[in-house]
């Protein structure tokens, strides 16, 4: 009987190669092969060199190394720099840059011996939260081709649930690794805070980006933030809490943990099916002995307009490197210095890039900064009190990823109708904290829905458990 090598999660894999199955070489061609057949639009470049590096991880292996990831393949999102490869951040502003060296998530991962694969679409600049604004196309669900993947790592969440890569890397600012895991039905974790260098990572907003992993189950995802995870010297902001073992420790003591349920989280926001579907979850949970508390957490209903503030005036700030002088398209050289900077920033972004770029600016001009920012700056604060005082009563908060299950790709829709998606992924981002979106049943439709899981800072371990064990005892 033949072996399906693009559906086998790390252990089987690491067990193939271990029994002489299958090496490193086929699994790659095989998931290359797999790219150059498929029609969702997940990928933007492939590394040429996957091959070489596949038959040079198999001579590693006869040799004896021990490296713990040694041959398995990684997708990238394309905002996650790769040394050799271009990245592009999905945008024709930087569609020929090249990147002269690697992200420090990625470089822990290829010293554990994973070899990138390619690098996946996402919305510009990570700008999205249907995976609509990229330069590239739009990825398509792989569950229904006529509706969005989420964004804005959509790219790195329907490669995984199409089976073109076992693992991938996205970035989470507002919920772009858990609303694309929810609507693709993968697993999605955005890690806390500080977990995970940002180096490397082109920067969005700079104070709630987070790189993070989806895969097609716990395990997966625990396997790739024990290795990548940790501080690093070239991120200011990575934190020196200890990485915990997170493989060793799933499965212990999950009837332990106790469940709080944000009860602003149930409110008119999200879908009647969605709801039914969660809420049946949670009974079952509940029957299976997990303490379960209604909690509240009142800034809730505040957090999405705080963080459509927060993030546009960092994106105005990160943004403005990219003017064709260091960065960007090149202009023409009878350009004035004036018609340069506005014909090359006006040719190279999206118009939900210059969208947000002019809102930024507005928000921090002299007359708005207070009246705007900085209030938003104090609800960051009111959230932040309330996860922390939330956490000293419950181990796990359990809410819906999102909303709705997948929409329709529509361009004519009002770009706040898209903000919306993200009303119950955005709080995590502003508060710091862990979170992970994990697939738990499907609407009428056939389209799946996530079950969101968030933990306190540096309590990944925890998110881990009880999604190890929900994924296998909550059908």
């Amino acid at each position: 009987m033949s072996i399906d090598l693009t559906k086998l999660n790390i252990d089987k894999i690491l067990e193939g190669f271990k029994n002489k199955d299958f090496t490193s070489e086929e699994l790659v061609k095989e998931y290359l092969d797999a790219i150059e057949k498929d029609n969702t639009n997940s990928f933007i470049n492939i590394n040429e060199n996957a091959i070489n590096e596949a038959k040079k991880a198999d001579k590693e292996r006869e040799d004896g190394s021990n490296k713990p990831l040694l041959g398995i393949p990684l997708a990238v999102k394309d905002i996650i720099l790769v040394e050799g490869m271009k990245t592009t951040a999905a945008s024709k502003m930087l569609k020929d840059y090249n990147s002269s060296y690697t992200a420090t998530a990625v470089k822990r991962l290829q010293e554990a011996g994973m070899i990138v694969i390619g690098k996946t679409n996402c919305d510009e600049f990570a700008m999205g939260s249907s995976n609509e604004n990229s330069y590239f196309g739009n990825v398509l669900n792989p569950v229904d081709n006529s509706r969005v993947p989420g964004g804005s790592s959509g790219g790195s969440a329907a490669a995984v649930a199409v089976n073109l890569a076992p693992i991938a890397l996205g970035t989470d600012t507002g919920g772009s690794i858990r609303q694309p895991s929810s609507f693709c039905g993968v697993t999605g974790l955005k890690p806390s805070y500080g977990r995970v260098s940002r180096y490397g990572s082109i920067a969005m907003t700079s104070s709630l980006d987070q790189i993070g992993v989806i895969g097609n189950n716990i395990k997966d995802n625990a396997y790739i933030l024990q290795y990548m995870a940790g501080h690093d010297e070239l991120d200011s902001t990575s934190s020196k809490n200890k990485v915990e073992d997170y493989i060793s420790n799933i499965g212990k003591d999950e009837k332990k943990l106790v469940l709080g349920i944000p009860k602003e989280y149930y409110s008119d926001h999200i879908d009647k099916e969605t709801k039914n579907v969660i809420e049946e979850k949670i009974k079952e949970l509940e029957k299976e002995g997990f303490e379960i508390k209604e909690v509240s957490l009142p800034s809730t209903d505040y957090a999405l307009a705080a963080y459509y503030l927060l993030m546009p005036a960092e994106v105005g700030s990160n943004l403005s490197r990219f003017d064709g002088i260091l960065y960007g398209l090149e202009g023409k050289k009878d350009y004035s210095l004036e018609e340069w900077y506005n014909n090359v920033r006006s040719e190279g972004f999206s118009n939900e890039s210059k969208r947000r770029i002019i809102l930024g600016m507005y928000i921090l001009s002299a007359g708005y900064y207070d009246a705007y920012y900085k209030k938003a700056q104090k609800v960051r604060t009111l959230i932040k009190e309330e996860f922390a005082k939330v956490f000293q009563e419950v181990d796990i908060l359990l809410t819906p990823t999102t909303p709705t299950t997948a929409y329709e790709f529509n361009k004519e829709v009002n770009p706040i109708d898209r903000y919306l998606s993200d009303v119950f992924t955005v709080a995590a981002n502003i508060g710091g904290i862990c979170g992970l979106s994990l697939p738990i049943g499907k609407d009428k439709d056939g389209l799946p829905i996530g079950l969101q899981l968030l933990g306190q800072s540096y309590n990944e371990s925890k998110i881990f458990n009880l999604g190890n064990y929900i994924e296998n005892n909550i059908k």
